[in-house]
């Protein structure tokens, strides 16, 4: 039975050759890090790899858009929540950052390679789907103003704040030197900005 609990538990060949790459990537960097590399990292053989990805670039093909696939999965999601506006745009801002948070390594690469210096990593367009959130996110401050939820005004300039407030969130977890901010920072800033574009409430409402 301890072995087969063991055997349960310890990740597969192609889940250790992902998590070795995403860290020797993020260390070494794309272009300086090597098949043997990952492989010896992984404890799995170079077919291994071959046979699961390919190659190095289709294995950080695979990092990335798996990564981006659960942001994607989220944002439908929210698209598709009932609830006043104040509370979908909370839900998928708590979300990203819990997604984030359990995809650290992953999200770290992508900021390295789309951000830093040129390294040879197979493209990726990550602004339309930096907008991609921003666009969602503006749609329901949208649909605030007009149910009167919020108060009328840019809706854009809204969005790009509540978006960058996340951002903040997500980046103290990226910089060892800036302390971290827990999810309840992350809720004392969105209360902020959710704040500051509600409509304000008059004694006949």
């Amino acid at each position: 039975m301890a072995g087969e609990s063991t055997s349960k538990t310890r990740p597969n060949g192609r889940d250790r050759l992902l998590a070795a790459a995403a860290q020797l990537f993020n260390r070494l960097g794309y272009a300086s890090t090597s098949v043997r590399e990952i492989v010896e990292a992984a404890g799995v053989t170079k077919p291994v790899l071959y046979h699961y990805f390919g190659s190095k670039e289709g294995i950080y093909r695979e990092i990335v858009g798996h990564t981006l696939k659960h942001f994607e999965d989220s944002l439908r999601a929210f698209r598709e929540r009932a609830g006043s506006a104040r509370e979908r745009i909370r839900h998928l801002c708590n979300e990203a950052f819990s997604l984030f948070l359990e995809h650290k390594d992953e999200v770290r690469l992508m900021y390295s390679v789309y951000y830093g210096p040129p390294q040879g990593a197979p493209p990726f367009d990550f602004d339309a789907f930096y907008r991609s959130y921003v666009t969602a996110i503006r749609e329901v401050v949208e649909e605030g103003m007009r149910v009167g939820e919020f108060r009328r005004g840019n809706a854009e300039a809204a969005a790009w704040a509540l978006v960058g407030g996340v951002s903040v969130a997500l980046e103290s977890h990226l910089c060892e030197t800036a302390g971290n901010i827990d999810r309840r920072g992350l809720n004392e800033i969105l209360n902020v900005i959710l704040s500051g574009i509600e409509k304000t409430r008059t004694k006949r409402d």
